[in-house]
């Protein structure tokens, strides 16, 4: 048993010793068990995944000026032969994320966040520098080296192999985090990308006071703060960079503040209720037409596939996703899936809405699941309500799932189906004055801290004459 033990971990240490590529940032010889060609694959079927659900951010201005600045700098970077796509997403979390092989993402959320084009390039150039470094490359090699000891030792040991799937799937390349030393790296990969086409580099800092006042925040892909784990003080270390850099190659630089702003101008500003909203415990689709209630109490969330409801202690979830065909063949489609064994199904009405209806058990690895399930039509579109539960609650939570699923309605309210999303609006202040009597004089739909947050200002900034500022109007408000 021994014997077998030691010849599973050498033939991974050898794995891992002749799987090595030379990083073209360092130069040095590095763990890679990914090669380029899959490498790409990857990113791009990650990248037109997040295309697909989320879907590209409307304004041609915002995505032009993305790809024309992400490609200059990657065509100047250490990796130019890469087939680099730069996209800005349709999406209020503030953030910018890559995928490997070149595929670099900017939110409409962080885009209105920012304040001129010599910051959104530290954020673009940062960003590529995590793919010419191979930041994830690495990572995901790490991984799947965890993953080659894992399937060794689940030879070995029953309970590794019996959670072996858990531990070692589902593991998004969108969550995958670097570490300290690749963010400080990456940081200064993007202030030299950005430096090399000419940026006024000495705006780098504000990117980071901006990301630092933030917390919290909405979005249906995470936040910048869950994928960059902060490494320090980013900012004592941009300004440190900035003192290493000659005044002549700072004369000529740009910011292009006002050119920036009048792009943001009119963007969406956090969630796009017609892509639907709640209302306490009520969930509304404006653009769809639908309403549903979900149990007091529970956690929810509106993603771009699914509607999700989950109980307080974890043991009940309540699902809404498009079905395919009608709703007698989506139904189908779910109780054909293998370990489901239906207890019960028929046809029934939900609000004056024909439905298909049937309860159900699941059988996974980790235990049975009770399952209710129904599928309708309406508005041209087929709907699948999934109520799943573990049975050590049914009894208590089942009612409440009924019920959620059966509250599905059309939608009639006016007031409802008129929402619109808030946005941004740039005013030329007409004489000087503070950022707090700016928030008093134009009032906005978000908070005062918000406005000087995506502003970067404070309230006693003095804002001079002529100077373009952000607020926001519409939407729900506060």
């Amino acid at each position: 048993m021994r014997m077998r033990v030691h010849f599973l971990v050498t033939m991974v240490t050898v794995a891992a010793l002749t799987a090595c590529a030379t990083n073209p940032v360092t130069g040095r010889r590095e763990l890679s068990l990914i090669s380029e060609a899959q490498e790409i694959q990857m990113g791009r079927e990650a990248s037109q995944n997040d295309l697909r659900r989320v879907g590209a951010a409307p304004s041609a201005e915002a995505q032009a000026l993305v790809r024309r600045m992400g490609s200059q700098m990657a065509a100047k970077s250490e990796r130019p032969s890469l087939p680099w796509e730069f996209h800005v997403l349709d999406d209020a979390a503030v953030n910018a994320f890559a995928y490997p092989g070149g595929f670099i993402f900017v939110t409409r959320g962080l885009m209105t966040y920012l304040n001129s084009e010599a910051e959104l390039a530290e954020v673009v150039g940062h960003e590529i520098g995590h793919v010419t470094a191979k930041h994830t490359v690495a990572a995901m090699s790490q991984q799947q080296l965890a993953q080659i000891g894992l399937v060794g030792a689940s030879i070995l040991s029953p309970t590794i192999a019996k959670y072996g799937d858990l531990l070692g799937g589902g593991a998004s390349l969108l969550f995958l985090k670097f570490g300290r030393d690749d963010e400080l790296q990456s940081d200064a990969l993007g202030f030299q990308y950005s430096l090399a086409q000419g940026y006024d580099v000495r705006e780098a800092p504000k990117v980071f006071t901006t990301l630092g006042r933030l917390s919290g925040g909405s979005g249906r892909v995470p936040e910048w703060q869950s994928t960059h784990p902060d490494p320090g003080n980013r900012i004592q270390r941009a300004e440190q960079r900035l003192t290493q850099v000659p005044a002549s190659a700072l004369a000529a630089s740009r910011v292009n503040r006002d050119a920036y702003l009048r792009i943001v101008n009119g963007m969406v500003f956090g969630e796009n209720p017609r892509n639907g909203y709640f209302t306490g415990t009520r969930f509304l689709h404006p653009d769809l037409r639908f309403q549903l209630d979900f149990p007091q109490g529970w956690k929810t969330a509106n993603q771009p596939d699914a509607v999700v409801a989950v109980s307080p202690d974890n043991g009940a979830q309540i699902q809404l996703v498009p079905g395919q065909g009608t709703p007698a063949q989506a139904l189908q489609g779910l109780l054909q899936q293998q370990g489901i064994t239906v207890r019960q199904s028929g046809q029934t009405t939900v609000n004056g809405i024909p439905a298909v209806i049937a309860s159900f058990d699941a059988q996974l690895q980790q235990g049975t699941l009770n399952g209710l399930a129904l599928a309708l039509s309406y508005g041209n579109s087929t709907y699948l309500l999934l109520g799943l539960t573990v049975p050590q609650v049914a009894a208590q939570q089942g009612p409440a799932v009924e019920a959620s699923l059966r509250s599905f309605r059309p939608l009639t309210e006016a007031a409802a189906l008129g929402v619109q999303p808030a946005r941004v609006q740039l005013v030329t202040l007409e004489q000087a004055m503070t950022g707090q009597q700016f928030v008093q004089r134009y009032p906005s739909s978000v908070s005062a801290e918000t406005i000087y947050v995506i502003n970067g200002i404070e309230a006693g900034t003095t804002l001079p004459k002529g100077m373009l500022v952000k607020r926001v109007v519409g939407g729900l408000g506060r």
